[in-house]
C-alpha cells in the first residue's frame, strides 16, 4: 500500500480479527498510527464478546495502535467517532451523528463499528487498538440489519474508492491522536451527538435506567436525569444505550 507510506502498515487478505495482530504489534513496539488492514476479517470484535464477519472487498476493516495519556485513554474511542463522522461528512453522506458512546449513524442507520482494547505491563500503559469496521458496500438489503445498518456507497449513490477512504480516515485519526485530551476533540464528539434532551434507557447487568440524556463530560461519561431528579453516570463500554419508543 505505497499510498499509505510511510505509515507502518500491515495488510492481510483475510484475518480472523485485525485487533488481535495489532495488540500484538503493539507490545512488540509498534508506534502511534500502525495500523493492521484486511480485505476479510472472519471474527471481527465487537462489544460484549460479539463478533462479525466482514466479506471481502465491502468494507474497511482496520486497527490502529495509539499510545495516548493514560488520564485520556476514555478518548482513544472518541477520536476514531469523529475521525469515521469526518469521513462520511467528507464524501457528503447526509445527517452524519454520533450516537453514545461511539456508533457513527448516517441516516440515522449505524455505518460504522469501533472497538477499543488495552495493553497493561502491570500498572504502565502500553497502548491502545482500535478496531474500526466502515461499511463501504455491504448491501443490507432483505437482511435482519437493513433498518438499522448502511453503507457509505448506498448513502451518497456512487462508487467510493476504499483505498482513498482509508487514506482520508487515516489522516484523521493522526489529526485527532494529536489532539487526545483537548477541549476540541471533545467539543467534536459532543456536537455530533443529537441524543441530548432525548428519553433513553441504560442496561447494565445488574439495573435499568430510564431518564433524560442530559449532558456528556470529556471523559465519554452520559449524565442521565433519573424520574427522581437526580443524576446518573453512564459509563461508555459498561452500558448500552438505546432510545425509548
Amino acid at each position: 500500500m505505497k499510498q499509505l507510506a510511510p505509515r507502518p502498515v500491515k495488510y492481510f487478505a483475510q484475518v480472523d480479527t485485525t485487533n488481535d495482530i495489532a495488540m500484538q504489534w503493539l507490545r512488540d513496539g509498534a508506534p502511534t498510527g500502525a495500523v493492521v488492514i484486511a480485505d476479510e476479517q472472519r471474527k471481527g470484535k465487537g462489544r460484549h464478546g460479539r463478533t462479525w464477519q466482514t466479506p471481502p472487498g465491502v468494507a474497511l476493516a482496520m486497527s490502529v495502535v495509539l499510545h495516548p495519556p493514560a488520564q485520556w485513554l476514555s478518548q482513544t474511542t472518541m477520536l476514531s467517532a469523529v475521525a469515521v463522522a469526518e469521513l462520511c461528512e467528507h464524501v457528503a453522506a447526509p445527517d452524519v451523528s454520533i450516537k453514545w458512546p461511539n456508533d457513527v449513524l448516517v441516516a440515522g442507520r449505524k455505518v460504522c463499528g469501533i472497538l477499543s482494547e488495552v495493553a497493561w505491563e502491570g500498572n504502565r500503559l502500553v497502548g491502545v487498538v482500535t478496531g474500526i469496521g466502515v461499511n463501504v458496500r455491504i448491501d443490507f438489503s432483505g437482511s435482519e440489519l437493513q433498518d438499522t445498518a448502511i453503507s457509505l456507497e448506498h448513502a451518497v449513490g456512487r462508487v467510493l474508492n476504499r483505498l482513498d477512504l482509508l487514506d482520508y480516515l487515516l489522516a484523521r485519526i493522526d489529526h485527532w491522536a494529536a489532539r487526545v485530551g483537548t477541549d476540541v476533540l471533545f467539543e467534536a464528539w459532543r456536537s455530533r451527538m443529537t441524543i441530548f434532551g432525548q428519553l433513553v434507557r441504560v442496561e447494565s447487568a445488574n439495573e435499568v435506567i430510564a431518564g433524560i440524556a442530559e449532558k456528556v463530560e470529556p471523559d465519554g461519561t452520559l449524565y442521565i436525569r433519573k424520574n427522581d431528579g437526580t443524576l446518573f453516570p453512564a459509563l461508555a463500554g459498561d452500558v448500552s444505550l438505546r432510545q425509548e419508543r
